[in-house]
């Protein structure tokens, strides 16, 4: 009886430190609580693309990480006005959000670039300067004093010229306008003689429908609609001079974003990755099938316009201007700058051998 008790104990002892053992080494997902964030876009829940493009995110991140990292995602609006989403993920009111980096460029010019610049580069271009040259570790040091981690978004371009109620002939015509216009592109429409103004996607259609302004830019047909765009002005012109290669980003709070487990930092970086992918593809396949409609549809109350030759030459000239002028406003703007010059100047002869002839010719 003794020694059966003795081995009774020996056999608990042993499982015991199995157990423990095991314990011990079992994957993380067991051991480690859920992470929970919040993140606040700059869009209205209409515009599908934008915001899915957010909520896109957050699906993936939870898929990839098993339930362990969920994000919740609130349109502009619903927690805070949508352009203020940026400071409160600054002081970690929120852990992360969704925009355009021009919406905000009193805090640093330099987070222009990061958008898109007029006659700038196109998706491909811009996707390629973040990853192939300076243009992430760049966007990363731009937003380092505001306790900021920036991702690219989704790609939104190229773009349409805007939405006006007269039609615009000559470079004079943008004198008096009054439209809604952000980042680098509004101050050209400034320097042409207009006045540049930044409102949020879901105040455009009233401002426009009021005679606040006289004409407004959003992104392309799809997304204009949703804003009940084509129902305010006739003259529809393209092309998107102004943002050509248009890219969205994320910020995530950096203290949040450093605190997170290795493999969960790498989850939501490919998540980024993911969301620019289908975004892009999300966006070309969306625009064309609105375009069609447009033409369609309302054929005979809006009129689908190229921008005249001699005004886009115009344009070009002011916008190099403007690029100039902004570029000296800070140190990193100017170092921005210089990078982006420098990478468009490098992929430009290949576009130009590779896709401008192409798309020339098709298009004959």
């Amino acid at each position: 009886m003794t020694e059966r008790r003795r081995f009774i104990a020996k056999a608990s002892g042993a499982m015991a430190a199995v157990a423990a053992a095991a314990i011990a080494d079992a994957p993380n997902v067991i051991a480690q609580p859920k992470v929970q964030w919040r993140m606040s876009t700059a869009w209205t829940p209409a515009l599908d693309m934008l915001q899915g493009a957010a909520q896109r995110l957050a699906n993936v991140v939870e898929e990839m990480s098993g339930g362990r990292f969920r994000i919740e995602v609130f349109p502009g609006g619903q927690i805070m006005p949508p352009l203020e989403c940026f400071d409160a993920t600054s002081r970690g009111t929120i852990e992360a959000f969704h925009g355009a980096p021009y919406y905000w460029p009193e805090r640093e010019p330099a987070v222009q670039w990061f958008a898109t610049v007029p006659f700038g580069m196109d998706p491909a271009g811009m996707t390629a300067w973040y990853y192939q040259g300076d243009g992430l570790r760049l966007w990363e040091e731009t937003y380092a004093p505001f306790n900021l981690v920036p991702r690219p978004g989704s790609a939104v371009a190229p773009q349409m010229a805007g939405w006006f109620r007269k039609k615009i002939n000559t470079i004079g015509d943008y004198r008096g306008l009054r439209m809604r216009i952000p980042g680098l592109g509004g101050k050209v429409v400034a320097k042409a003689g207009g006045t540049e103004v930044l409102i949020p996607a879901a105040d455009i259609y009233a401002a426009l429908e009021r005679g606040v302004i006289d004409a407004c830019e959003w992104i392309g047909p799809h997304d204009d609609m949703k804003l009940g765009l084509h129902n305010t002005a006739r003259y529809y012109y393209y092309p998107g001079w102004h943002e050509p290669g248009t890219v969205t980003g994320f910020g995530f709070n950096k203290k949040a974003y450093d605190a997170l487990p290795v493999d969960l930092r790498r989850t939501l970086d490919h998540a980024a990755e993911v969301v620019q992918v289908y975004g892009f593809t999300d966006y070309n396949v969306k625009n064309a099938i609105a375009l069609e409609r447009l033409k369609t549809e309302f054929k005979g109350k809006v009129e689908v316009l190229q921008l005249p030759v001699a005004v886009l030459r115009d344009l070009r000239r002011l916008a190099a201007e403007v690029v100039r002028d902004e570029s000296a406003k800070s140190p990193m703007a100017r170092k921005v700058h210089a990078s982006f010059t420098k990478f468009q100047a490098l992929v430009g002869s290949w576009d130009h051998v590779a896709e401008a002839a192409y798309h020339q010719f098709v298009a004959v």
